[in-house]
């Protein structure tokens, strides 16, 4: 990577700074195990809806031992909005009784032992790790993350595991946390998948997206 393209990298990560400060995550919670349910019900699934349905699904069944004793059936019932409402279940019911049968009904808090639970891939375990342990061994990478790392050229990957290597290449290792809620915010708000709003994006300047699409717009004027 030339120098150029560290400083437009630098400059892209402290506009992402300066704009979305504070930037956490949007799933409810309250304790590490409830955080580890709401990210796998959270997959092809919005933060919003997810938190509609763990109230209930966490009133009734609040602990890890709880879950894994629970009938499917219920579970599917309450997490049915969610979509994938089988896998799901199962996946959360099992990863219940693994925790409470190998972990002490306690969440593991590295990233190789929560790899083992049933519907546990990185994105999941950085989430938890960080969240909830404050801990960081990667960068969680959703469709958010996907689309913005893609857009502003800090990968040309369309694997989540190949785009959060590069990412944590060029990302400061202090901000491996921060900088998937910072993308997910600025493409909830900015960097939509369908209508990006790219004429009031702070990062327009920057970002290769933008550059072919007004240089696109421009070929396309001078040809009418």
């Amino acid at each position: 990577m030339n120098q150029k393209e560290k400083e437009r990298i630098a400059k892209i990560i402290e506009i992402l700074k300066k704009e979305y400060q504070g930037s956490r995550i949007a799933l409810k919670y309250s304790d590490p195990f409830q955080l580890l349910v709401a990210v796998i019900l959270s997959a092809q699934c919005t933060d919003v809806q997810v938190n509609k349905v763990t109230p209930l699904l966490f009133s009734k069944f609040p602990t890890a031992q709880d879950l894994a004793e629970a009938d499917p059936s219920e579970i599917e019932e309450i997490i049915r909005s969610t979509g994938f409402f089988r896998n799901k279940a199962k996946n959360i019911r099992n990863t219940a009784r693994i925790i409470v049968e190998r972990f002490g009904g306690k969440v593991p808090d590295t990233m190789e032992e929560l790899l083992t639970l049933p519907g546990v891939a990185r994105k999941t375990a950085n989430i938890v790790l960080y969240n909830a342990f404050g801990k960081t061994d990667g960068i969680a990478v959703d469709t958010h993350v996907k689309r913005l790392s893609k857009r502003l050229g800090l990968t040309s990957s369309d694997n989540p595991v190949k785009i959060e290597k590069d990412l944590m290449k060029v990302i400061p290792v202090e901000l491996w946390g921060p900088i998937s809620y910072m993308l997910v915010e600025h493409g909830r708000k900015v960097c939509r998948a369908k209508s990006p709003q790219c004429p009031v994006c702070p990062l327009r300047g920057l970002c290769p997206y933008y550059a072919k699409q007004a240089n696109s717009e421009k070929d396309r004027k001078g040809a009418e």
